[in-house]
């Protein structure tokens, strides 16, 4: 079953930290650049980071201000998103995606509306006292 599976989200304080985890089954990462997303209530999706195959390049939207590093495994198949200084506003579910046509093309594949081939089932991250 080919699936992607996010994992590492919960309740966290203000300042706190976490390392979200995306692991692929099914199939192999290794072509596909990767996407961290996330979803606040009311609000749209908006892309994070995105990682190239090798992970030579990266994209960071510009709301992350250095506290996010997204970084991959391939040899365990799976991306990371470690996030620091967490805020409240931080506050949503976060999603991982898989995509070959954008796979280099970080940025582009962070900021465009288009069909990605795989997306995980999401993780909820809570930032509150």
């Amino acid at each position: 079953q080919v699936q992607l599976v996010e994992s590492g989200g919960g309740l966290v304080q203000p300042g706190g930290s976490l390392r979200l985890s995306c692991a692929a089954s099914g199939f192999t990462l290794d072509y596909y650049g990767i996407g961290w997303f996330r979803q606040a209530p009311g609000k749209e999706r908006e892309g994070i980071s995105c990682i190239s195959p090798t992970g030579s390049n990266t994209y960071y939207a510009d709301f992350v201000k250095g506290r996010f590093t997204i970084s991959r495994d391939n040899a365990k198949n799976t991306v990371y998103l470690q996030i620091n200084d967490l805020k409240p506003e931080d506050t949503a579910v976060y999603y991982c995606a898989a995509d070959l046509r954008l796979a280099d093309a970080v940025q582009a594949m962070c900021e465009m509306r288009y069909e990605r081939d795989y997306w995980g089932q999401g993780t909820q991250v809570t930032v509150s006292s």
